[in-house]
């Protein structure tokens, strides 16, 4: 099958948000405010394949769940991934997905999880890095001492977002 991209735009309570699908599943959701950043990841990672708006399958079912989501309702997500990065990107962000809806986990945590405690700035890039935010809940990781630092997002969309998840968060644990 031809690689090609589909993109939506739709609204949520955080913002406008863009979901893009390939035919193997969500490769690309972007942050209200990082819309642009789109255009640069499909030159990089998607081979001149086709992009057009539309909705499909994989999109729908994005925006449902992102929808029941933010209402409360939903802890898990249920849509194939098409994560495109390095491998070292890659296995961090899979070990993001093992981090529980209303948990968090430290940078340190996460390179202690791939068997490299001294990668705690490679975690945090390739963190930053994650193409697939909320699903793959890079909002869940925070610095040591649990404090709240660095989100694509900005870090009110980080805090809005553990919070909607339980976890508690003040303006001190803010760096």
């Amino acid at each position: 099958m031809d690689e090609r991209i589909i993109y939506s735009t739709f609204e949520t309570p955080i913002g406008k948000m863009l979901a893009a699908a390939s035919s193997r599943g969500l490769c690309r959701l972007c942050l209200p405010g990082r819309r642009d950043e789109f255009w640069e990841w499909t030159d990089r990672y998607c081979d001149r394949a086709p992009v057009r708006e539309g909705c499909d399958d994989i999109i729908r079912t994005v925006k449902s769940q992102l929808a029941e989501y933010f209402q409360g309702g939903r802890r898990t997500f249920a849509v194939h991934l098409d994560l495109r990065g390095t491998v070292f990107q890659r296995s961090v962000w899979h070990v993001l997905l093992q981090i529980p809806y209303g948990s968090t986990a430290t940078y340190k945590d996460i390179a202690v999880a791939l068997g490299n405690p001294a990668a705690v700035r490679a975690v945090g890039q390739a963190n930053n890095k994650n193409p697939i935010p909320i699903i793959v809940p890079c909002h869940r990781v925070v610095g040591k001492n649990k404090k709240l630092v660095g989100y694509g997002g900005g870090l009110d969309i980080k805090m809005k977002l553990l919070t909607l998840e339980g976890i508690k968060v003040g303006e001190d644990s803010i760096v």
